[in-house]
This record gives structure tokens, C-alpha cells and sequence, in this order.
């Protein structure tokens, strides 16, 4: 809890690896995930550092990974289980996984060109075969034949016919020529035209479609095409014919000059294409198996790349010593693990076999560390949400525990319904039950991926929505009758209020609490179910879920100033909590906490029996200002003086707010003589400049820096300038004066959601479930069904989905602007440890995993 509250201790550690072990020591490192690295030589280029070919290789394995996983993926293989986490290889094994991967990924090229150009040919073939069959029509003319869809006449004096009279042609001393082959479908019209155009009309095209879909072997994807025959005049006719098809991508075939060579030539085809049908099984066959043995190992060949990468970066962070015997890194480190450290080191030095072993070496520094919050699966949803507003300062106050509270219980005040907050639990509750799916960890959508992350987020919001929804007495805008209501109708007949010719002759009725044994009590849990049917029950929740939301904020505020208490304590800046939080908390408190008060006073103060002489708080709270109290009946005996009091109070201690704190770090710095003191060591003396660093770092470990001020005076390197001290504190009065007013009317948000979130859940039930439950014949029964259908779908797409969103960044907003801004600065570093479970691949970059 320490660790969540305030983060890890830190501090910064010097190893020194000797050459021999250090693959193996950072490998045990990044197994553990305990140290981040630091650069030592930010100077040098990356291709000019030590391992830079080490990590070439690297790349170049990752490369063939990518390739091999690729075709993996294309043939539908099925990788084994990812349980395995093989260690990093030896450097010495380094070669023969290279070799291997290379000879895996010749062959693997080899087979799958030869493949490609088995499929290239049958499909040549293939196209061969449909144009052969169908120009058969095109040339000779019978009876029987159909007439061409398409064709050309170009000469008018030859006979008028359907078909072409080559003979004429040919008594004319025409030399004609033909060209055929495949085009796509969807360029055939740009075809035709272009030939028109292009050859003065010099030409007879023929065409038609081929029924079957052929592979394009482009893209690999079915598509349509058409078989063409063009018949041309002359040579320079057939040389425009050819560049225009070679435009077009025709795939061109020889044409056979008669039908016995036809013939021929379609027989030897139906062989080849059997004999290419039984290699390309086989070649697929043999594929899939070389795929099928790459699969077995190729997911640990991606880990143990990427520990290697990892490993030879780090190396490449490290400098050598004077000797060039031992690699020097710096870490920083929680103060915890350093046992931890010292044993992964003492055991990487082991395997690598070092006569000489590594060892740890804390080192004094004044860098402000890295900020490190050990979560669990709970909490680091919390912890996320604090994350984006800002990764915390060193050792400053996490508001994380305290979100865990407050956050879904402010989403529940502005989402309170009963029958909402079960839906939302049990979706919630589904995915913790399984969580450990991989099918829903490891999917590609992103918004499901939230969803998933923040699981124990929307369980806890979900189980307070239930709380308020009872205490809001609110179910699908229905309210329960549980405990039975507080208030009884036969009484308005008993004391002869009510009787019953005036009952019919009046819609609306008023209950009179002042009637004997009209209201026996409160309701146990909740409001009183009857509400839900009274015409004021807007009226009367308006002014409650009001005043909760302003009591609910002010109380969230002070807790917030209170904490920032722990800040100015830890930090030893005593002289903050007298001149910085009372200010403050008094400022808060005799103004709003005042209003707080008044609230609370008049709901336990006044009853049914005098309320109606109960003084209006807004009212109070306005002349509070003017100092207009003799205006209206005071709510209270001596409410004029304490309320002068206390606004004198607040006013005194903005100046105190304002000018308090620059003024005393001024006359800390300039009036008085502080030579060889720091942090209270007055009597020490100090000889040498190696003492007052460790005394430094000692005080770096217990959660104070060197320019840390503490009332007993220290020493301040830094030059102190008053006027920028004075213009910090002026803008942090500032804010912190008109953000009391702002943030505390931004609270209302409480309730406006809330009121919006219960109106927009009766208008659904009114506008859909009642128009179902109204029949009560045999057909509305069946008529409830999609009725119902329509309001569960409407329910959880706008109530749920849009709503609980808006819920949400409503939420968020009050935890980060006016909760967290109290006391949480958000301006330190993440601590980001050298672990191997934490580097993505290059293979899950690019989702081939």
C-alpha cells in the first residue's frame, strides 16, 4: 500500500559487468525487469557503437522471421502454443541460428517461385485452352453456327454477311494476319475503341466471354475475361494490333492455321495441363510441409531474437573502464531490489563461467529519479487514469488508492439506477471471469481492447451504480417498494382531510405530513418509493441530488487539500503547511464548508412543522458577502457574527496566501547567515565535497532533495529570485481563489447528469415498454416481444453505452481538474524498467502474431 500511495524508493546504482558475463547478467536482468539504463554515451552515433553489426544481424533474422511468419500465415498454419519463453541464445549459437534461418528461407524462396510459376503456366495454358475453344466459331461459317456478338466490316464491296469471307480477301491479295488471346472484361470497350480508332478500321475484332472465373496473376483474385480474335490487314496494321494489346496487357497465344493443327494443339495441352495439375500438388504438399516444420520453432526463434536485440542495445548503452576489461552501466533502481539485483548478477556470472563477478554499486546523485508504482490487475486500471492526466513526481502523493473510491462513486451519482448498474456488473463481471481468454486479450479491435483493459474499472462502477440506484430508489425509472412507504393515505380520511366527493373531482392530492399518521417515518433505504408517483417528485429531487452535489464536492476538495499535506511534510517544506495548506483549507472552509454547514443545519434544524418559516440558504449565502444579514430571518441565533467572521477569515488569508510564502523563502535566503549548513547539520564540518554529496543522496532516499527547505533552515545552491517566487505565488492564488468557485459549481455536474440520466431512462419507459404493456390482448403479448427487443436495445445503446460514457468523462473531469490539481503536480518520469516480457518484436508490430 506504501508503494501504491507514494511510489518505490529509488536510487541510482553503478554495475560493473565484466566482459565475459555481461551478455549473460543483462540477460538475467531483462528476464527480471528491476533497473532502467542509462546512456552513457549520448555523444556517440548509433553505427558507431560497439555492437552495431551484432544488432545488424539481428534485424536481418527479424527480416526472415517476418517472411517466414508471413507465409505461415498464408497457408493457414496454425502456430503452437505461445507458453513457451525460451532464454536469450548464447553468442556462440548465434551463427548456427543465423545459417539455419538462412538455408529456411532459401529453400522456402526456391519452392515458392517454382510454385508460382507452375500456377503462372496453368494458368497460360488454361487461357490457351478457352481461347482455342472458343475462336473455333470464329472462322469458319455454317448454318448451324450462332452469329458473332461483335464484328467489323470494313470492306463495303464484299458480300454482306455475318461471318468473314476470308476467299474475297484473299482474291483481293489481301495479307491477312491474326492475332488472339485473353483481355479483362472490364477493358474490353477501351480496347475496341482504341482499335478503331488507332487502325482506321483495318481490323475485325471478335469476341467472348469466358464462363469460368481465371486466377489473375497480378493480384491472385478471380476476375472475368474475354477471348478475342483480331484479324488485320497488312503489317504495319498488325504491328499498331500488337503495341495496343501489349497496352492493354492482353495476354497473346498463337493462332492455328487449321483445324488439324487445332486439334493437336488442344490434345497435347489436355496433357500438360494433367501433368503441371500433379507437380503443383505436390510442390503445395512439400511447401506446406517445410511451412509446417518452420511453424514448430518459429515463435521461439522470435523471442530469442528479440532478447538478443535487447541485450546488445543495452551493451551498447554501457562504457568500458580505463582497462577495457569491464563494462560499466548505470541503473536506477528500486532501493528494495537491490538485493534482488545483486543476486541476478551473482548468477549471470555464474553461467557465463567469470572467474571475476559482477557486482552493484549504489551512487550518490541529485537527478530526480524515475517515479515507480508497483500495480496489480486491480489497480492498474486506476493507476492508468491518474497516468494520463500525468506521470507523478518523485515520492509525491498517488491519488490512485483514492480514485479507486472516488472515481466510481462519482460515476454512480450521476449514472444511480438500480437495473443499469446490475447490466453493467454483469457485463463487467463476465470479462474477469474471463480474463485470461487469449481470444479476448489478443484482438484487433481497439475499442473492445478499452473495454477489456478497464474491466475492473466498469465492476466497480457498475456495483456503486447499484448502491445509488437504491438510494435513489430508481430501477429502469421505477422506484421498489421494498420496506413499504412511509406514508399512509388513510390518514387524510381518518382526520376527515380528504373525502370522497372531492376526491373525484381533483387530479392532484396533497399529503400533509402535519396530519397525525400521515408520514410514520423515513424509508430504511433510500427515498421513499412513493415519490415516484407525486407531480412534485421533480421538484423535490432537484433540490436534494443540489445540495448532495455541492456537499458531495466540497467534502472531495478539502480531501484534497488535506493530502497535499503529506506532500509538504515528506518533502521537509514544513513552512508550506502554515503558509500554503491553512490558508487554503480556511479559504475552503469558511466560505463553502460554511454553505455545507448551512445545508446540513437546515434539513436537521427544521421540520415539516416549520418549514414552511425555513429561510432560504442561497439567500444567506449571498447577503453573506454583502454583509446584509438583518435583511431575513436568520436561520440561526449569532448568525450575522459568525458569518462577518468567517468571511474576514477567508479574505485575511488570500494575502497571507499571496505574499506568506515568497516572503519567508526571501528572508531565509537573505536574512540571516547560513555558511556549511544543509538540512539541519549546523554543527557538522564539512572538510570535503565527497561528504556533502553522500549526505545528499542520503537524503535523496528518504524522499527530499538537496534544494529541499525545512524549517530549521538549509543550504540553497540555486540563486533565489523573489520576483519569480512572488509572480508562482501570485498565479497559484489566483487560481486556486476563483477555482474555489468554479470548481465548486462544477460539482453541480452531479446532478444535472443525474436528472438527465433518470429523465432520459421514464421517457425511454413511457415512449416504448408502456405502449407494449397497454394491450392486453392475445396479440399484444406478441407484440411485447420485439417491444421489448426494441427497449433492451435502445437501453444499453444510449443509457449504458452514450450515457455511461458521458458519466465517465464527467468523472474523469472532476478527478483531474478539480480533485487532483489540490495536490498532484503529474510532472515526473515514468520508470521504465529493461524487461523482456514489456519489448514488443518486430513480428507483433506488424501483427503477424
Amino acid at each position: 500500500m506504501s508503494s501504491l500511495l507514494r511510489g518505490e524508493e529509488m536510487c541510482l546504482a553503478q554495475l560493473f559487468l565484466q566482459s565475459g558475463s555481461a551478455y549473460d547478467c543483462i540477460n538475467e536482468l531483462g528476464e527480471l525487469g528491476l533497473v532502467e539504463f542509462r546512456d552513457l554515451n549520448p555523444s556517440v552515433n548509433a553505427f558507431q557503437r560497439k555492437h552495431v553489426n551484432e544488432i545488424k544481424k539481428c534485424e536481418e533474422m527479424e527480416r526472415i522471421l517476418g517472411y517466414l511468419l508471413r507465409e505461415v500465415k498464408k497457408a493457414d498454419i496454425s502456430l503452437p502454443e505461445r507458453d513457451v519463453n525460451p532464454g536469450a541464445p548464447l553468442p556462440k549459437h548465434v551463427m548456427a541460428i543465423m545459417e539455419q534461418l538462412q538455408r529456411l528461407e532459401v529453400e522456402l524462396g526456391e519452392v515458392t517461385r517454382n510454385k508460382e510459376k507452375l500456377q503462372r503456366n496453368l494458368l497460360e495454358l488454361t487461357e490457351y485452352t478457352h481461347m482455342l475453344r472458343i475462336t473455333r466459331n470464329f472462322v469458319q461459317r455454317t448454318a448451324e453456327r450462332e452469329p458473332l456478338q461483335v464484328q467489323y466490316e470494313e470492306f463495303p464491296f464484299l458480300e454482306k454477311d455475318t461471318m468473314m469471307d476470308y476467299s474475297s480477301m484473299q482474291r483481293l491479295g489481301a495479307k491477312l494476319g491474326f492475332i488472339s488471346g485473353l483481355i479483362q472484361r472490364t477493358k474490353i470497350e477501351a480496347f475496341e475503341r482504341m482499335l478503331w480508332r488507332v487502325c482506321k478500321g483495318y481490323t475485325i475484332l471478335s469476341y467472348a466471354e469466358v464462363e469460368e472465373y481465371l486466377d489473375s496473376p497480378d493480384t491472385g483474385e478471380p476476375t472475368k475475361s474475354v477471348v478475342f480474335l483480331i484479324s488485320y490487314w497488312g503489317d504495319q496494321i498488325g504491328q499498331k494490333v500488337k503495341k495496343i494489346c501489349d497496352c492493354y496487357h492482353c495476354h497473346l497465344y498463337p493462332y492455328p492455321s487449321s483445324n488439324e493443327e487445332r486439334n493437336d494443339v488442344v490434345e497435347g495441352l489436355k496433357t500438360r495441363i494433367q501433368d503441371l495439375h500433379t507437380v503443383l500438388y505436390r510442390t503445395e504438399d512439400y511447401l506446406r510441409q517445410v511451412l509446417i516444420k518452420a511453424s514448430e520453432s518459429v515463435y521461439t526463434w522470435v523471442i530469442q531474437v528479440k532478447k538478443m536485440k535487447a541485450i546488445y542495445y543495452i551493451l551498447n548503452l554501457c562504457s568500458f573502464d580505463v582497462t577495457n576489461k569491464c563494462l560499466i552501466a548505470e541503473v536506477w533502481c528500486p532501493v528494495n531490489d537491490i538485493p534482488t539485483l545483486r543476486r541476478a548478477l551473482e548468477e549471470g556470472s555464474r553461467k557465463s563461467g567469470a572467474t571475476v563477478p559482477s557486482f552493484v554499486n549504489r551512487i550518490p546523485t541529485n537527478d530526480t529519479p524515475p517515479t515507480l508504482i508497483r500495480t496489480n490487475k486491480f489497480t492498474s486500471g486506476f493507476q492508468s487514469i491518474v497516468d494520463a492526466y500525468g506521470v507523478g513526481s518523485y515520492r509525491e502523493v498517488n491519488p490512485a488508492p483514492f480514485t479507486i473510491i472516488t472515481f466510481p462513486f462519482l460515476f454512480a451519482v450521476m449514472f444511480g439506477d438500480l437495473g443499469h448498474g446490475v447490466i453493467m456488473a454483469l457485463f463487467a463481471f463476465w470479462m474477469v471471469l474471463y480474463e485470461n481468454n487469449r481470444k479476448l486479450k489478443k484482438t484487433r479491435n481497439e475499442i473492445w481492447n478499452t473495454f477489456f483493459e478497464g474491466r475492473y474499472i466498469i465492476l466497480m462502477m457498475g456495483l456503486f451504480s447499484i448502491y445509488t440506484g437504491l438510494i435513489y430508489n430508481d430501477c429502469f425509472s421505477k422506484s421498489l417498494n421494498i420496506f413499504g412507504s412511509g406514508w399512509s393515505v388513510k390518514a387524510m380520511f381518518t382526520a376527515g382531510v380528504w373525502k370522497m366527493e372531492g376526491i373525484h373531482g381533483n387530479n392532484f392530492l396533497t399529503l400533509d405530513p402535519n396530519v397525525t399518521g400521515v408520514f410514520t417515518g423515513p424509508y430504511p433505504l433510500g427515498i421513499d418509493p412513493i415519490w415516484n408517483l407525486a407531480s412534485n417528485r421533480l421538484t423535490f429531487l432537484n433540490s436534494y441530488k443540489m445540495k448532495m452535489s455541492v456537499i458531495l464536492g466540497i467534502v472531495h476538495m478539502s480531501f484534497g487539500v488535506v493530502l497535499s499535506t503529506y506532500n509538504h511534510m515528506h518533502f521537509r517544506k514544513k513552512y508550506n503547511v502554515y503558509l500554503v495548506f491553512l490558508p487554503e483549507l480556511l479559504f475552503l472552509l469558511c466560505l463553502f464548508g460554511y454553505l455545507v454547514f448551512m445545508i446540513l443545519y437546515k434539513w436537521l434544524v427544521f421540520s415539516a412543522k416549520d418549514s414552511r418559516q425555513a429561510p432560504s440558504i442561497l439567500i444567506h449565502f449571498i447577503n453573506m458577502f454583502l454583509m446584509q444579514g438583518d435583511a431575513v430571518q436568520p436561520l440561526y441565533p449569532g448568525q450575522n457574527g459568525l458569518q462577518v467572521f468567517l468571511v474576514v477569515i477567508a479574505v485575511l488569508s488570500v494575502p497571507v496566501l499571496l505574499l506568506g510564502k515568497p516572503l519567508y523563502l526571501y528572508w531565509l535566503h537573505n536574512g540571516r547567515h547560513r555558511l556549511g549548513m544543509y538540512r539541519g547539520y549546523e554543527r557538522v564540518r564539512r572538510n570535503s565535497e565527497e561528504e556533502l554529496y553522500l549526505l545528499r543522496a542520503h537524503d535523496m532516499e528518504e524522499g527530499s532533495s538537496h534544494s529541499d527547505l525545512s524549517s530549521s533552515g538549509e543550504c540553497q545552491t540555486e540563486e533565489f529570485d523573489f520576483a519569480d517566487e512572488l509572480l508562482h505565488q501570485a498565479i497559484h492564488t489566483i487560481e486556486y481563489c476563483l477555482g474555489c468557485v468554479s470548481n465548486t459549481a462544477s460539482y453541480l455536474r452531479l446532478w444535472a447528469l443525474s436528472l438527465a440520466h433518470a429523465q432520459l431512462s421514464e421517457v425511454l419507459w413511457a415512449m416504448v415498454m408502456r405502449v407494449g404493456l397497454k394491450m392486453d390482448t392475445t396479440l399484444g403479448v406478441l407484440f411485447l416481444v420485439p417491444v421489448f427487443g426494441l427497449f433492451a436495445v435502445l437501453t444499453v445503446s444510449i443509457l449504458l453505452v452514450m450515457e455511461g460514457l458521458s458519466a465517465f468523462l464527467h468523472a474523469l473531469r472532476l478527478h483531474w481538474v478539480e480533485f487532483q490539481n489540490k495536490f498532484y503536480s503529474g510532472m515526473g518520469v515514468k520508470f521504465c524498467p529493461f524487461a523482456f516480457s514489456l519489448l514488443p518484436s518486430s513480428a507483433e508490430h506488424e501483427g503477424l502474431l
